[in-house]
């Protein structure tokens, strides 16, 4: 048996004798809450704080392999630049915050504002080099600008910082005059670095989200990463627009991206939101759509919109995703399948075990219905004795599926960091 495993399995022993279990439950509502406590004080914060904060070139060092050794300096990426601002902010204002978490957000905050806005047309670059100097990728994508807004939002509620208030007041009205698609909804995604939406100026870039190039397509996966900061920053500032956007968003992700007759949604789509066909996009990511029923909840909740309309929508794609894409045995999701057949990618990656667990635990304090707490702890379960690696710190990228470091332009402590400190809150308010 090897130390990661037998320090996985120690941990859950010690979890399960510490008080009798329910008929019916893995853990009692005490065990589960110290398993949950054990996962983000002894492996998931003490991997990223302090040991990514870049002192000497501002931002984070966000370039370990599957281990989770630094690799060295290497390019900065907004996505996970702005996700690790946004953790150590929601970090600090949960219980188990500490000044120094709001002081790790302060210097990723500076970097975003000193070193990956563009001074001269506005938005956030989507990279730029390990000190910051030059923009590596200058492009304007929605999905980065949507997660400079998330970390802004969130850190403006640890922080009330003016400068973020500011930074944040003046991104939003440029998504507004630059992006927003007055006659289809939404939200154009991709742009120049002068905002251009031409395609004749734009560069041919491989971060374009989802293989995209083509100016006109809108993405689910950006739209759901809108609607989550557009949530929180309506909820710091009580704009009306905000919350016009937000309630647009709302109708985007649980109307327009989804396919009626499957029950599941899917990601690319043109201007007018019609489907796109191709192979490619016929399959359904779990992930996305259990993350899109919990991220609803919010923000139906922060609009002041009642969740019983919807609350038939979010057990159906709950119901596709336990069907086609649950490991009924072992516990979590797999990564994405074909329509209406089982799944076709079974490995597990971190962010999609992250989701599974907070989704399941938002719908059973919705419904009152029993599977969804068994989803709940059977994807922590899954999480403590499979993806948690006990020995290096943090979470196995992926459990049988593709290689990928611990921390890197797609890996930040903001999934797993998020799931966690959400489900500990839920369970507290249900003692």
């Amino acid at each position: 048996m090897s130390t990661t495993v037998a320090v996985a399995l120690a941990l859950l022993l010690g979890v399960l004798l510490a008080g009798p279990l329910s008929a019916d439950r893995i853990y009692t509502t005490e065990q589960a809450q110290a398993l949950l406590e054990k996962l983000l004080l002894e492996n998931i914060v003490p991997f990223w704080y302090p040991g990514v904060i870049d002192e000497e070139h501002g931002g984070y060092r966000l370039n370990h392999d599957a281990e989770g050794s630094w690799l060295g300096p290497a390019d900065k990426a907004l996505v996970t630049q702005a996700r690790t601002v946004w953790f150590f902010s929601r970090l600090h204002d949960s219980t188990y915050g500490k000044p120094e978490h709001l002081e790790a957000a302060r210097h990723g905050f500076r970097f975003l504002k000193d070193k990956m806005w563009d001074p001269e047309n506005g938005g956030f670059y989507w990279s730029v080099s390990n000190d910051g100097s030059e923009a590596v990728e200058s492009q304007k994508h929605m999905y980065g600008e949507g997660f400079g807004l998330y970390a802004l939002a969130e850190y403006i509620r640890a922080s009330e910082d003016p400068e973020a208030v500011a930074l944040a007041k003046e991104l939003f009205a440029l998504m507004e005059e630059k992006a927003h698609d007055k006659e289809h909804g939404g939200y154009l995604e991709l742009f120049a670095r002068n905002w251009s939406n031409d395609p004749e100026d734009l560069p041919e870039v491989r971060a374009s989200m989802g293989g995209e190039r083509n100016p006109g397509r809108k993405l689910m996966n950006t739209h759901l990463h809108l609607m989550e900061p557009f949530t929180t920053y309506y909820e710091v500032t009580e704009d009306e627009l905000v919350r016009e956007r937000l309630v647009e968003l709302i109708f985007v992700q649980s109307n327009a991206v989804l396919r009626k007759n499957l029950g599941a949604c899917t990601d690319r789509y043109e201007r007018d939101w019609t489907p796109l066909s191709e192979e490619p996009d016929r399959r359904v990511s779990y992930g996305h759509d259990i993350e899109n029923v919990w991220l609803l909840i919010e923000a139906c909740g922060a609009a002041g919109i009642p969740n019983g309309p919807l609350t038939d929508l979010y057990k159906a794609l709950f119901a596709y995703s336990l069907e086609y894409g649950w490991d009924a045995e072992k516990g979590g999701f797999y990564y994405f399948g074909p329509f209406n057949e089982p799944a076709s990618f079974k490995g597990k990656s971190w962010w999609v075990q992250a989701e599974g667990m907070v989704s399941g635990l938002f719908m059973h304090r919705l419904t009152g219905d029993e599977k969804y707490y068994e989803v709940f702890e059977k994807s922590l379960q899954w999480i403590a004795e499979h993806q948690a690696d006990w020995e290096n710190g943090d979470w196995h990228a992926w459990v049988d599926g593709r290689p990928e470091g611990k921390a890197g332009p797609w890996k930040s402590p903001y999934h797993n960091g998020r799931a966690v400190i959400e489900c500990l809150e839920i369970l507290d308010a249900m003692d």
